[in-house]
C-alpha cells in the first residue's frame, strides 16, 4: 500500500505535526521525525543509533535543517516550531508531497526547483542514508544546505550544554562516540559550535511532558545544482567503519521487504503493509545473539509477555520460522523459577521479571508455532522441557505471589506489585489492581496445560499429571468466573467488587485454542464483549457504563496513568475479539467476510499518526487519534493474525 500525502495534509503545523514516519535498523535503532521533518517530542529523531542492541540506544542527529540558497535568498524544506513562534520555520509551505510505500520520500518545489529526498536505514548496520535528487529548470546556479543537528546522549535524555564535539575530515566524535559522514556534497563549511536549546514540542507539551528541544550545530554540507541540471547527492550518517553507497542501501531495502511479503503469502494490500510494518519490531538481542522483538517504538524495548503476543502476528503469521524460533531461545535462556522477562530495561542488562502472563503465553505461542510449522523437533530438543519447568513452578509458586491455589487456579500479584498486562503503579497508587485470579491468566493456565498434554502425547510421555489437572482448573474456572448477571466473565476472582468489572480480559479465554468453556458460554461472552467494548480500532479496557470509566486518554502523567486501561482502547484484544468471533461461528464464509469488511477501517488508521503502523492506543469514548508509542508490535500482530485467519 502507498501512502500519500499532499498539500491538504500539512496545510500547516497543527496538520503536518499530526502524522510521523518510522524506520528501523533491525537492532533497536530508528529514524522518525513528522512528515513535514519537525520534532514535536523528544522522542522524535533523525538518527537514534542502537550501541548494544536493542535496549542501549543514542539519539546522534535529532533533525537536519535543509536550506535552499538562490543568490540572495533562503528558502527553508525544513519545519519546526520554537518556544517563541517568531522563529518558526515552515519549509512545509515548499513541500509538494510526502510518499512511504516502502520507504519514506519528499518532494519540495520552489520557482522551477524540485528537491527529491529519500530516507534508508540499513538493515543490521547504525546507518542512516539520505539521497537528494535536485532538479534545477531555472537559470541560476542554487545550492541546498544540509545541517545535522547533532545530539550523541542517551536516547530521551535533556542534551547538557557543556557537551562537545570533534571534527576530523568525515569524522563527528564525542568522548564514547564515532560517528563517520560519507557524502559526494560540493564542499563543506565547519562553523562555530552553536547550542539550540529552544525547539517547542507541542505533542509532549499536550500531555504535561517536559516541551523544550535542545541540539547542536557544527557543521553544514553544501549541495550545488547548476542551472538547467539535474543533480544526485547522498549523506551517510554511520558508526560502520565501512558501508554501501545511498542507493545501494535503499534497493537493499526495497528488497528485504518484497521478500518478506513473498514469504508471508498474503495478498490483501492491508495485510502486506502490515508485514512491513511487523518487521520494524523485529530486533537483534546482543546478549543472547538472537532475535527478541520491540514492545513498541519511540520508547519501550522488548517486553516478554508484549513479545509472545507479537510473535503469533509478527513472525508465525508472516512465516518467519526461524526468526520465531530465536526469540523462543532468547526468553528460553533467560527463564527463572517458571518466569520470563517482563522487560529487558533501556541501558541495563539484568531483567525484570514481574509478569504472571509472560510464561504461560511463550506455551500458547509455541504451540500456535508448531500447529503452523509442524516443527516437532524444536517443540522436543528446546521447547518442551520449557513448558514443563513453567508448569512446576507455577503449581508450586514462585515470586511475585504467582501460585496455584487449592481450587487449582493461578493466583498472581501482591501489595504494589501489578504483574497483569494491566500493569500501572503510580507512586503507590494502583489504578487497576488485578491482584488474586485474573480471568486471561486462567485460561491461559487451562491453556497451557492442554498444550503440554499436547505434547506429551506427542513425545509419549505420561500426560495423566495433565489432563487430571486441567479438568479441575476447567471446572473451577466456569464455577469461579462465570457471572450469571451479565452472561460473561468476571474479570479477576479475589473477593473485591471490581471483579465485576466488564473489562476486555475475558476475550481471550474464548480465543485461546483450548478453552475451558462450552460454546454457548463463549458465544455470550462475543456478544457482550461486541456491545460494551468493541470499537473499530480497538477493544475498551472498561466498559463504557463502568463508574470507573474514563473517556479521554491526555494531561499530565498522573492523568494519564490513571485512564491507561479504565477504558481506552487498545487494539491488540481487537485480533482476540476478532479470532474469538470467527471461532464461535466455525470459521463460516459469512464470518469471514463479515470480519474482512470491518477490518478495511484500518486501511485509515493505518493512514493516520505513524504512517503504515498502529498505534498503542486510542481514546476510550472516541477512538479518532492515535497516542501513546505510535507504533505498537502486538497491535500489529493480532491485526495481521486475523488476517491469517480469513485468508488462509
Amino acid at each position: 500500500m502507498k501512502f500519500i500525502y499532499g498539500k491538504n495534509d500539512f496545510k500547516d503545523f497543527k496538520s503536518g505535526n499530526s502524522y510521523c514516519y518510522l524506520l528501523t535498523n533491525g537492532l533497536g535503532g530508528y529514524s522518525s521525525t513528522t512528515i513535514i521533518n519537525s520534532l514535536t517530542r523528544n522522542d522524535h529523531a533523525l538518527f537514534v543509533a542502537s550501541i548494544t542492541a536493542p535496549n542501549i540506544r543514542k539519539t546522534l542527529i535529532s533533525k537536519i535543517e535543509e536550506i535552499l540558497h538562490i543568490g540572495n535568498k533562503e528558502v527553508y524544506l525544513s519545519s519546526q516550531e520554537y518556544v517563541s513562534y517568531t522563529k518558526n520555520k515552515e519549509g512545509f509551505q515548499n513541500l509538494s508531497s510526502f510518499t512511504q510505500e516502502y520507504l519514506p520520500t519528499w518532494t519540495y518545489f520552489f520557482d522551477g526547483i524540485e528537491v527529491k529526498k529519500t530516507i534508508v536505514m540499513e538493515h543490521g548496520k547504525n546507518t542512516l542514508g539520505i539521497k537528494y535528487e535536485i532538479e534545477n529548470r531555472t537559470e541560476y546556479n542554487v545550492s541546498l544546505e544540509v545541517i545535522p543537528i547533532l545530539q550523541f546522549c542517551d536516547r530521551g535524555s535533556i542534551l547538557s550544554t557543556s557537551k562537545t564535539y570533534k571534527i576530523i575530515d568525515n569524522i563527528i566524535s564525542t568522548d564514547d562516540i564515532t560517528m563517520y559522514v560519507h557524502s559526494n556534497y560540493s564542499r563543506k563549511s565547519q562553523k562555530e559550535l552553536e547550542f539550540i536549546n529552544d525547539y517547542y514540542f507541542d505533542y509532549d507539551a499536550c500531555d504535561g511532558r517536559y516541551s523544550v528541544g535542545s541540539g547542536s550545530t557544527l557543521i553544514s554540507y553544501f549541495y550545488d545544482s547548476y542551472k538547467e541540471s539535474r543533480e544526485s547527492y547522498e549523506l551517510i550518517f554511520t558508526l560502520e567503519e565501512f558501508c554501501e553507497d545511498v542507493q545501494t542501501i535503499i534497493n537493499n531495502e526495497i528488497t528485504r521487504q518484497k521478500d518478506l511479503i513473498d514469504k508471508s503469502g498474503f495478498e490483501n494490500e492491508i495485510a502486506k503493509t502490515l508485514v512491513r510494518a511487523s518487521d520494524q519490531f523485529i530486533s537483534h538481542r546482543e546478549s543472547t545473539n538472537s532475535k527478541t522483538i520491540m514492545a513498541g517504538y519511540p520508547w519501550f524495548g522488548d517486553w516478554g509477555r508484549d513479545t509472545m503476543f507479537s510473535l503469533l502476528g509478527c513472525c508465525i503469521s508472516t512465516k518467519r520460522y526461524e526468526d520465531a524460533k530465536d526469540i523462543f531461545r532468547t526468553f528460553i535462556k533467560y527463564l527463572d523459577k517458571g518466569l520470563m522477562p517482563n522487560l529487558f530495561p533501556e541501558g541495563e542488562n539484568d531483567p525484570l521479571y514481574n509478569t504472571v502472563d509472560a510464561s504461560l503465553l511463550f506455551i500458547y505461542a509455541l504451540y500456535e508455532y508448531y500447529i503452523s510449522s509442524s516443527d516437532l523437533d524444536f517443540i522436543r530438543d528446546e521447547g518442551y522441557s520449557a513448558v514443563l519447568d513453567i508448569i512446576k513452578w507455577y503449581k508450586e509458586g514462585t515470586d511475585f505471589a504467582i501460585y496455584m491455589d487449592e481450587d487449582s487456579l493461578i493466583h498472581a500479584g501482591e501489595g504494589y506489585e501489578q504483574v497483569t498486562w494491566m500493569d500501572v503503579r503510580y507512586e503507590n497508587i494502583l489504578p487497576t489492581a488485578r491482584h488474586g485470579k485474573p480471568v486471561e491468566i486462567n485460561a491461559f493456565w487451562y491453556n497451557a496445560l492442554k498444550v503440554a498434554e499436547f505434547f506429551g502425547n506427542k513425545f509419549n510421555k505420561d500426560i495423566l499429571e495433565f489432563s487430571t489437572l486441567s479438568e479441575k482448573v476447567k471446572e473451577s474456572f466456569n464455577n469461579k468466573f462465570w457471572n450469571e448477571k451479565e452472561n460473561c466473565l468476571k474479570d479477576v476472582v479475589s473477593g473485591n467488587p471490581y471483579d465485576y468489572q466488564i473489562r476486555s480480559n475475558q476475550i481471550w479465554a474464548v480465543m485461546v485454542p483450548f478453552s475451558p468453556l462450552s460454546k454457548e458460554k463463549a458465544k455470550a461472552i462475543v456478544d457482550k464483549v461486541y456491545k460494551v467494548l468493541y470499537t473499530p480500532y480497538g477493544l475498551r479496557t472498561l466498559s463504557k457504563y463502568d463508574k470507573e470509566f474514563v473517556p479521554e486518554y491526555s494531561g499530565s502523567h498522573f492523568k494519564r496513568d490513571m485512564s491507561y486501561h479504565q477504558g481506552t482502547v487498545w487494539p491488540f484484544p481487537l485480533g482476540g475479539y476478532y479470532l474469538s468471533y470467527l471461532k464461535v461461528n466455525d470459521y463460516s464464509k459469512k464470518s469471514k467476510d463479515k470480519v474482512l469488511e470491518q477490518l478495511e477501517v484500518f486501511e485509515a488508521c493505518l493512514r493516520e499518526g505513524c504512517v503504515g503502523q498502529i498505534a498503542e492506543i486510542y481514546d476510550g469514548l472516541n477512538p479518532t487519534k492515535s497516542n501513546g508509542c505510535f507504533a505498537q508490535g502486538w497491535s500489529v500482530g493480532e491485526i495481521l493474525r486475523v488476517y491469517e485467519a480469513i485468508l488462509s
